[in-house]
């Protein structure tokens, strides 16, 4: 199941794609066309909020569209389609993991920086834009602007001491963050938020993929090119600390909730870690593509 946002006649709405990413079915077309009676959600999020029923609605949605004679009528290709945030304005900051891969540890310091526990720090809300939105190079207050491409977890269902072994159980699905991070500020500053929560620098998307469909998450190829230019790749089995230790750990004394989002964190090849470094300039084209996600393309400008 591959869901996403979407602009469509200037209303938001829900959308289910395809593997390949070629096509959307209008999900709320199909409800009403079905006459359900149950009241469609307006957002992706409220969708999650739902839980488990919403899952079931939207694969009976899919499958009744597809028994239909006009069943062509609710597919919209996809170069048609203005694509959103999956969860524009989570209701949250977004949870980020920090040197959470070897290699990228190393380019960044030594190995005495391996950290023994988790890393964690947030991006504020206001920071999302979606696919194909531009990401402002914000030239006012800093030079150092940088890339960095992560596999995301959704949380599906609230959650408080979460057992490492119950994880993926809270887990709604997998969508792709790219951590455009401020280095100067977050180096003038001695802590991370101000340097990561500048508007425009958490690109999301361009998809969340259903956990139903990524067997194992702990072993997708994750990829940043800047104009084209492999930066960084990577495995997720390359993590220093795995998916359900992240989940497990954050939830420790803080619930989470559904719709929360985790980025698990960055591999080596950001621009910092370049002699010299390769920041992002006006212009540029960066692709982060995750493996069973696909790729999200956003612009400097």
């Amino acid at each position: 199941m591959h869901l996403l946002s979407m602009e469509l006649n200037g209303e938001i709405r829900i959308g289910l794609t395809d593997e390949a990413q070629l096509y959307v079915i209008d999900l709320k077309k199909a409800h009403e066309a079905k006459g359900e009676e149950t009241i469609w959600p307006s957002t992706l999020l409220k969708g999650i909020e739902i839980g488990e029923d919403f899952v079931h609605t939207v694969d009976n949605l899919r499958d009744w569209v597809f028994t239909q004679r006009n069943s062509k009528d609710y597919f919209i290709p996809m170069k048609e389609v203005r694509l959103l945030a999956p969860i524009q304005r989570p209701r949250k900051n977004i949870f980020c993991v920090g040197k959470n891969y070897r290699e990228h540890v190393m380019e960044m310091g030594t190995e005495e920086d391996i950290p023994e526990h988790i890393m964690i720090f947030t991006k504020a809300p206001t920071s999302v834009i979606g696919p194909d939105e531009n990401i402002p190079l914000h030239e006012e207050v800093t030079c150092q602007l940088d890339y960095e491409g992560e596999l995301a977890i959704v949380i599906g269902k609230a959650g408080k001491g979460i057992a490492k072994e119950n994880v993926m159980d809270y887990i709604f699905g997998y969508t792709i963050v790219n951590d455009v991070t401020a280095r100067d500020l977050q180096k003038r500053h001695k802590q991370f938020f101000l340097g990561k929560s500048l508007d425009g620098t958490c690109p999301m998307g361009p998809i969340i993929v259903h956990k139903s469909a990524i067997d194992n998450p702990q072993c997708l190829k994750v990829k940043t090119l800047v104009n084209g230019e492999v930066r960084q790749f990577a495995s997720t089995e390359q993590m220093i600390f795995s998916i359900p230790e992240i989940v497990a750990t954050i939830s420790k004394g803080m619930t989470l909730e559904p719709g929360d989002i985790i980025a698990t964190g960055t591999p080596a090849g950001v621009g910092k870690g370049f002699d010299p470094p390769r920041f992002l300039t006006g212009g540029d084209l960066v692709e982060v593509c995750v493996e069973k996600i696909g790729t999200l393309r956003n612009m400097v400008k």
